[in-house]
């Protein structure tokens, strides 16, 4: 999904739209060399040595990998767990809903 998810970073850089990733891997340097070498721009955080036990799964109540959730602008998750058009396609709604003052 990393290629994807770069490219639609890149497609929104000028628009109000963030990608946050979170991390599962137990290892972090392996992690921080994999985030490198994938050219993961956007932020994303480390679950800890956990890994999928960690604190933000956790939270969030993930139980596979990966999981997505699409907030809005306020905060609300108004998608869960899209992929490649359809996530974009959820995004790009979103962000004319909030053009439009919806």
């Amino acid at each position: 999904m990393i290629p994807h998810e770069r490219s639609l970073v890149e497609k929104l850089k000028d628009q109000p739209f963030a990608l946050i990733g979170v991390n599962s891997d137990r290892d972090k340097s392996y992690y921080a060399q994999q985030q490198q070498e994938m050219g993961v721009s956007w932020r994303s955080f480390w679950c800890g040595d956990k890994g999928t036990g960690g604190p933000i799964p956790t939270k969030w109540g993930v139980t596979g990998w990966p999981t997505i959730y699409i907030l809005d602008h306020k905060g609300v998750i108004r998608f869960k767990n899209l992929r490649n058009e359809k996530m974009e396609e959820a995004v790009e709604k979103l962000l004319e809903e909030m053009k439009n003052g919806d």
